[in-house]
């Protein structure tokens, strides 16, 4: 029958003196004082390992930091995890580390290193928009908050006065890339699920609005307020651009020249700077050329065709065409992204064969190898349907007030830009 322990007392723990050698005093149960030479007081746990059966140790901390009570409760428990078939010091190491992650896993690291997957999926301005979205309405207020400890109430509360103000469509894409990012924290292991996967249900979806665009009959007014505008040569020639490219605003805003194939008539526009991140060819027509003649005495030595007009070294920004579309009288009438609109109806109710019409438009087609063909041998198919829409800009032009049908330049470029 194995010996009765006496359990210890304030005063024998207050009162334990230091000797020339460790010494220890049990409180029963595997709890003991540990008395050192130089005279401090340490509680342990001895216990055998529930699954190895080996004896283990445990320290609670010094004493008098640790009281005898406070040791006793932290014995308890610990028995009470043996009993269930856990390690008490793999248990505390556990609550460390969460209690640690807790503190430096935030929902801005998360979303750093999401961010940082995430952008090489999409353009660069489509990354910089989702940043400064979370930098704009989320990080102020909870982007030091442990990602671990987020409820989906916090974030509706966050979300619920931009919705107040009616920006619904800044609500559903913030809860998007908040939803992202804590699936990305489930994946790596900081989040055992997603608790906010429905908050988009607490707020009214917003409406879907057809983006405003001028029907094809449109176009001549469209070409006489253009050649009327008070704007810059080289913003009129980047509307010009994006009209006879049919190309996206910041795919044309950032065209360089070095991607410009003058021998075979082609501008290659990188994956990187793709909306669906695949390379995007648009064959040259003659206008298209002249508008490239045009730039090239502003912009030659740059590298972009369209630089910006305070940076150059930079290229326009991409809203500069939707700022004079406004300025030329245009507001809720068109926007630049409405162009590609104008030519895919023409081009569509011309007859031209749909495939065409959408790999004009880069939509990237699902299936991986019809998009591939699409790639390799519509270029050319696609350069009679280009000139064709080409020609119907000019012919809209009256008085041949396109830049595009301009063939023998005298506009004095080296001063107007």
């Amino acid at each position: 029958m194995p010996r009765k322990t006496t359990p210890l007392t304030a005063t024998q723990v207050s009162n334990a003196k230091p000797k020339e050698k460790v010494y220890s005093l049990s409180d029963g149960g595997g709890l003991q004082l540990v008395v050192k030479p130089i005279g401090s007081k340490l509680w342990q746990f001895d216990y055998y390992h529930p699954a190895t059966k080996k004896r283990a140790r445990l320290s609670f901390g010094p004493y008098p930091e640790v009281s005898l009570a406070i040791a006793r409760k932290q014995r308890e428990e610990c028995r009470k995890l043996v009993l269930q078939g856990t390690d008490p010091k793999a248990h505390r190491d556990n609550e460390r580390l969460q209690e640690r992650l807790a503190h430096t896993d935030t929902l801005k690291a998360s979303a750093k290193a999401w961010f940082e997957i995430k952008k090489t999926t999409i353009t660069p301005n489509y990354a910089d928009d989702i940043w400064r979205s979370l930098e704009r309405h989320i990080f102020p207020k909870l982007g030091s908050a442990p990602v671990s400890k987020l409820t989906a109430p916090q974030i509706i509360e966050v979300l619920t006065p931009i919705a107040a103000k009616g920006s619904l469509e800044t609500v559903k894409r913030l809860c998007q890339r908040l939803n992202e990012i804590l699936i990305w924290a489930v994946n790596t292991g900081k989040l055992p699920s997603n608790p906010i996967s429905g908050i988009r249900y607490n707020f009214q979806a917003p409406q879907k609005k057809n983006m405003p665009a001028l029907r094809p009959e449109e176009l001549p007014e469209l070409m006489r307020a253009l050649n009327t505008a008070s704007i810059k040569l080289t913003t009129r020639c980047l509307i010009e651009w994006q009209l006879h490219t049919l190309t996206r605003p910041s795919e044309a805003a950032g065209a360089e020249w070095s991607e410009i194939d003058e021998v075979h008539k082609i501008w290659r526009i990188p994956a990187i700077r793709m909306k669906k991140r695949r390379d995007h060819a648009v064959p040259l027509t003659p206008s298209m050329l002249n508008l490239l003649n045009i730039m090239r005495p502003i912009s030659g030595d740059s590298e972009y065709i369209f630089p910006a007009d305070r940076s150059p070294r930079k290229h326009t920004n991409e809203q500069t065409a939707n700022m004079a579309l406004k300025r030329m009288g245009f507001k809720d009438r068109l926007v630049a992204h409405g162009l590609r609109s104008i030519g895919s109806t023409a081009l569509n109710e011309q007859g031209f064969e749909s495939d065409l019409i959408e790999a004009a438009l880069a939509h990237v087609d699902k299936d991986d190898v019809r998009a591939a063909y699409n790639r390799a041998e519509y270029i050319e198919r696609r350069r009679p349907m280009m000139e064709w829409w080409s020609t119907l800009i000019i012919s809209a032009s009256s008085g041949g007030t396109s830049l595009a049908n301009v063939t023998n330049m005298t506009l004095g470029c080296k001063h107007v830009k």
